[in-house]
């Protein structure tokens, strides 16, 4: 395989690709993401945690509390973030039913200081907006509520809690979790998902058009051919995943590593292109090869988010800047896995060009 073969046909893909429909979808897909930016930050921000809106809004929530634990019912009064409202707990829940209540909280009669366990119930209701900005709301005071009972009881305190360092802003730890640990490593994932999904298009086509017998009667052999439409592929992610950490940073969202992600991501990707490749060159058509990676691709992407340092986690990592040696041994496992499926993609385009020349189907 001579490289200046793949290299000729890469840059041939590459100036082609604004005719293919996938990558124009994708690009348009990308604009369209990046003007609406800050639209989709507040919406997803808020699905991913709710408490994003609890802190913008100043409408005191009704709620009911049922028990006589008087600690927690000072601290509800004294929160400014409710009305609340003494009910038996059977009354409370009809009246949550009935939307009149936000949430029902129901604690038992016990002692601060009491030996066993203090056990809060809340009621809300199911996928409920204002039940669940009114529970985010409860958090900040049950949280206070099991501070003051820890000092009630500290002297059965043995272990003290690791104290962790969360940024200062308390309304930045829900979107700096969103942010750093979804949608960075979704942006730069994506790419090369579309890449792969794009290397299909680009070798079933060759099969579809009947163009790879004209093809291979030039001095450029199938398994060169692939692995030039492969290359132009590859070429797109760094370039598209570098422009979405640019507009991070112009957002004002800095990233730690970038250069490591990018390399991260691109060999992360080669591995999904060389998978899309071996799944074109077998089933020739671009639907059938579509619905196999697209199948193939949720049941590797459940396989390895099952593993703990899963690429998407390495690259919010990176993105923070506390990744360890790990992300070397992730870089040399993604290495392995593209030099054995390069090695699979050559034999299996060898033998696709010698069915060719023998007139084979």
């Amino acid at each position: 395989m001579k490289a200046r073969h793949v290299k000729i046909v890469a840059k041939k893909e590459l100036g082609g690709l604004f005719s293919e429909k996938t990558i124009l979808l994708a690009v348009l897909l990308q604009l369209f993401i990046a003007l609406f930016s800050s639209f989709l930050m507040v919406g997803l921000s808020s699905m991913y945690d709710p408490s994003a809106l609890a802190g913008r809004s100043h409408f005191r929530y009704d709620i009911g509390y049922a028990g006589n634990t008087s600690l927690l019912l000072r601290d509800l009064e004294n929160s400014n973030l409710f009305r609340v409202h003494r009910v038996d707990l059977s009354t409370g829940v009809e009246l949550l039913k009935e939307r009149q209540l936000s949430a029902v909280v129901y604690a038992p009669d016990t002692a601060p200081g009491a030996d066993e366990p203090v056990k809060i119930t809340l009621y809300t209701l199911k996928s409920d907006i204002m039940g669940a900005v009114a529970d985010a709301r409860l958090k900040s005071v049950f949280l206070k509520y099991e501070g003051e009972l820890r000092e009630a009881r500290i002297d059965r305190i043995a272990d003290r809690p690791v104290p962790l360092d969360i940024p200062a802003s308390s309304d930045a730890s829900g979107y700096f979790e969103f942010v750093y640990g979804l949608l960075i490593p979704l942006l730069v994932f994506l790419p090369g998902i579309i890449s792969a999904a794009l290397v299909i298009d680009l070798i079933t086509e060759e099969y579809q058009h009947d163009t790879l017998e004209t093809l291979v009667s030039t001095p450029v052999s199938v398994a060169e051919a692939v692995w030039g439409k492969a290359l132009a592929c590859v070429v797109l992610v760094p370039v598209q995943a570098g422009a979405w950490l640019l507009l991070l940073s112009a957002n004002h969202i800095p990233v730690a590593d970038p250069a490591l992600i990018l390399l991260h991501v691109t060999l992360g990707s080669l591995v999904l292109i060389l998978i899309a490749a071996l799944v074109a060159l077998h089933y020739r058509e671009r639907t059938a090869a579509q619905f196999v990676f697209s199948t193939a691709l949720v049941v590797i992407m459940l396989f390895v988010l099952a593993i703990p340092g899963n690429p998407l986690n390495l690259v919010a990592r990176l993105a923070v800047g506390t990744a360890g040696i790990e992300q070397w041994i992730v870089l040399a496992g993604a290495g392995a896995a593209a030099v054995l499926l390069g090695m699979a993609v050559g034999r299996f385009a060898g033998t696709a060009g010698r069915q060719l020349h023998t007139g084979k189907n």
